[in-house]
């Protein structure tokens, strides 16, 4: 049985800003892909539609696709200032990953971006469940966007647990 070292100080800031830069990455993404959505749509359509295996085998989703890319198309002709709101969404992600930049530099200083992010994927769960059914979006649907909570607060529980353990290093006496 062998047994692992403690990370040194240097070691753990060098994981921790690895983490956070993967998850500053990963919300960018998120956002930016609210841009493109109706090249999305149609790459989704052409993926998961009507007549590919998947809209064969699970028409529910191919139903859903066709119906969010005619509400798209339809808006984009006929009221195109509905795509300013998911402009808006998306520079409101860019703003939130640069919130991690606090972390990035001093994680022990800047813990509290951990957990008020920790605070909104958990918030995310009673959103999606109460105004998904008020907008129509199907429960399938409703399950997916709480991945986003549900999987998006690991890394920080990880990162969480690495800054407070940090924190104890620097609070340690130095011999």
């Amino acid at each position: 049985m062998t047994t692992r070292t403690p990370l040194t100080e240097k070691q753990l800031l060098f994981r921790i800003r690895g983490l956070v830069l993967f998850y500053m990455l990963a919300i960018l993404a998120n956002g930016i892909t609210a841009f493109p959505l109706r090249w999305e749509l149609e790459v989704l359509c052409r993926w998961f539609g009507e007549g590919t295996f998947f809209g064969n085998h699970i028409p529910g989703l191919a139903d859903w696709l066709a119906f969010v890319r005619a509400g798209i198309e339809y808006n984009a002709v006929h009221f195109p200032f509905y795509a300013y709101g998911t402009d808006w969404l998306a520079f409101a992600h860019i703003v939130i990953a640069t919130a991690f930049l606090g972390p990035f530099r001093d994680p022990v200083r800047n813990l509290w971006v951990i957990h008020w992010a920790m605070i909104a994927c958990v918030a995310l769960l009673p959103l999606a469940f109460i105004c998904g059914p008020i907008r129509g979006i199907p429960f399938g649907w409703q399950l997916i966007d709480c991945c986003f909570g549900v999987f998006g607060i690991i890394p920080l529980i990880v990162i969480h647990r690495m800054v407070k353990r940090m924190e104890q290093l620097q609070s340690a006496p130095r011999r």
